[in-house]
């Protein structure tokens, strides 16, 4: 049984609705034709991570994005998992959501690590994981930041997930998040790690590309370089029996 995966980097779309939906359109189009059960695309893609007014962009769970979304994932028969900044009464959110082939949504979750003080000054930080089947392997979000948090990694793993799907807005220089990080807590927790970032610049923000999609034995099964990119892997393969780690079981509280 194969399992594609695609991951689309690219560049903001500046708070441009119409930008960011003709670039979700093509990059569906071509994942769906690759056979990719899902696209994962960059955190608040929905009106883009550096916008100036985060507030008055930000837009209710199952509003206009969230239906044009819908719309899309059902019209090229493949999943999308993206970053919006979503809007609950007076508290805004660095959220993520995961749509089937369907657009049926089947995946929420709030950015729980925010980062720096600008984050900390837009949204709330999100109190739940969110794990989930995606078309049959057991799944989860999460946001940027809050994959170089062994804990949180560790809590998706204790709770079953062979997955993570990772938005992200990644900024130069910290490449070494997508070459070190990913692949260390994708083996040290036996997990795949789908990480998803920007590429090109929005405001005084450069972005660093280099998404990258890791193995529960951190082999790394593609990876972008600094520019626009879409990366499709089969993440149904079998890893290194040597390189499987054992921690979960292992480990023992002193």
């Amino acid at each position: 049984m194969s399992f594609p995966i695609a991951l689309w980097q690219g560049p903001s779309p500046d708070g441009s609705d119409e930008a960011a939906f003709a670039a979700l359109d093509a990059a569906l189009r071509a994942a769906a034709a690759m056979g990719a059960i899902t696209l994962v695309a960059p955190e608040v893609f929905l009106p883009g991570y550096n916008q100036p007014d985060i507030p008055a962009h930000a837009q209710l769970r199952g509003g206009p994005w969230h239906q044009r979304l819908a719309a899309l994932a059902q019209s090229h028969g493949c999943g999308i998992v993206i970053g919006y900044a979503e809007r609950d009464g007076e508290r805004i959110y660095n959220s993520a959501i995961a749509l089937d082939a369907a657009g049926r949504e089947i995946g929420h979750y709030r950015k729980v690590q925010l980062f720096g003080p600008r984050e900390k000054s837009i949204y709330a930080p999100g109190d739940a994981v969110s794990v989930f089947d995606l078309g049959g392997i057991r799944a989860a979000l999460l946001i940027c930041y809050d994959i170089e948090f062994a804990p949180l990694v560790r809590s998706l793993a204790e709770m079953g997930a062979d997955l993570i799907l990772v938005p992200t807005a990644n900024p130069e220089p910290n490449t070494h998040v997508s070459r070190l990080v990913v692949p260390a807590h994708a083996i040290n927790h036996g997990v795949t790690i789908v990480y998803a970032n920007y590429c090109g610049t929005e405001g005084d923000i450069a972005y660093c590309g280099a998404s990258v999609i890791a193995a529960p034995d951190a082999a790394v099964l593609a990876a972008a370089g600094p520019g626009p990119a879409l990366l499709v892997a089969d993440i149904d393969r079998q890893p290194d029996p040597a390189l499987m780690q054992t921690q979960l079981i292992d480990y023992r509280p002193i």
